[in-house]
Formats: structure tokens, C-alpha cells, sequence
């Protein structure tokens, strides 16, 4: 039985020198890297530093030690960095840091950028 060519792509006919024969050879399909994107935790002045570092291991998998650093680093700076993502990851986390964050009555954000 014959291979089925996917109606989105058109193959290409080469003769064959020799014989007359003609071969069906695929164009070449590319795979694209996706974009990935950065959730940052943005700084405020209600949420406890608590609650910050146990979003960051529940939503993040961050150890104690890398949540309480990335914590401080939001405190002082302003915003952090919780991790990278492809697009529709990184929109799920925010989300669900978001949702959880309002659930728990705090202000916690995290927006995403492209990375």
C-alpha cells in the first residue's frame, strides 16, 4: 500500500534519468522553535512575604531557599522573574496565580512578557 500525502503538501515530481520513471519526494517540513515568554511577580505593599515564597514553590516548584531569593529580589526591585514559559504555559500560571491569589483575598499579581 502507498503513502498518503497530506493534501497541504505538494509533491514534487522528478524524473528519473535512466529509466523515464518519475519519484514523489516531500518537501522539506521545518519545525519552528516556539516563543517562550517571562511571568513576572509584580511587588506590593499588602501581600505577606509568606504567602509570596508559598506561591512560588506551589505554582513554580521553587525550593524554600530559590522562593525566599526570588521574594526579596520582588521586595526590592519591584518585580521578579518566576520562570519561563511557552506562551500558553506561562498564561495558565498567571492565571492561576492570579485566581489563587484573589481566592485568598491578596493582591498578588503576575503579568507575561515576551522573553
Amino acid at each position: 500500500m502507498s503513502e498518503k500525502i497530506p493534501f497541504d503538501k505538494e509533491p514534487q515530481e522528478h524524473l528519473g534519468e535512466e529509466s523515464g520513471t518519475r519519484a514523489l519526494v516531500r518537501p522539506e517540513e521545518k519545525t519552528k522553535t516556539p516563543s517562550f515568554y517571562k511571568v513576572l511577580i509584580l511587588n506590593d505593599d499588602f501581600t505577606p512575604r509568606e504567602y509570596v515564597v508559598h506561591v512560588l514553590q506551589k505554582f513554580f516548584k521553587k525550593s524554600e531557599q530559590e522562593a525566599t531569593h526570588l521574594m526579596l529580589q520582588v521586595h526590592h526591585k519591584g518585580m521578579g522573574v518566576a520562570g519561563v514559559f511557552t506562551c500558553e504555559i506561562a498564561e495558565t500560571k498567571a492565571y492561576q496565580v492570579n485566581e489563587y491569589s484573589k481566592k485568598h483575598k491578596y493582591p498578588l499579581k503576575c503579568v507575561v512578557e515576551a522573553a
